[in-house]
């Protein structure tokens, strides 16, 4: 199964165990935030904190594994054409725009994307933890402070992963603009 998220959307689908998911950055610079729950339990889901624990890294790539929040093994890096994603950032939101970009007026978001993408699933806004941001390319300083550089995937690039249980996925075309260069781009995704 092939899929197109136009610009600042987002989608949600079932990725059985042993099947693949392969995220493409159709136009370059675009990132794409995906979350993943374990289908038999919602409660179960993808963990920042327990993935960076066992790879003892925050740079996660080809061979590397992301556990869910019960320390078991969710998705696996097969592939990764730019060896740069972000797991530290929580996907944008309305408050995202109103505190950082200082705006007042309406703005789509990865998190109200997923909310509505996941809605049907059973999956409420309090659940959606943070997302694993394909491409975004974050900076870490000596001192800590982050910065959110423009991504590194090119036309073409991708990432693709193994699915270690029966997931429902969301997936979005991630739509904050430091994040993509201010560009909106689509996101491809395939499934086999």
């Amino acid at each position: 199964m092939k899929g197109r998220l136009e610009p600042q959307t987002g989608t949600a689908f079932e990725l059985h165990r042993g099947q693949h998911l392969t995220v493409v950055d159709l136009e370059g610079e675009q990132v794409a935030d995906l979350i993943a729950f374990q289908c038999d339990d919602l409660g179960e889901w993808l963990s920042s904190g327990r993935t960076f624990d066992y790879a003892n890294s925050v740079y996660l790539t080809t061979g590397h594994t992301l556990y869910s929040n019960r320390s078991r093994p969710m998705l696996t890096i097969l592939q990764d054409d730019v060896g740069r994603h972000d797991f530290l950032l929580t996907p944008c939101s309305a408050e995202t725009f109103q505190i950082i970009y200082r705006r007042s007026e309406y703005h789509r978001s990865c998190f109200e994307n997923l909310c509505h993408a996941l809605a049907p699933h059973g999956i409420a806004p309090d659940a959606i933890p943070t997302t694993f941001n394909i491409f975004m390319n974050v900076a870490i300083a000596p001192d800590g402070t982050l910065c959110v550089l423009p991504p590194r995937s090119r036309a073409g690039d991708k990432i693709k992963f193994r699915a270690e249980t029966d997931l429902l996925v969301g997936l979005t075309a991630c739509a904050a603009e430091l994040s993509n260069n201010y560009r909106f781009k689509p996101i491809g995704y395939e499934i086999t």
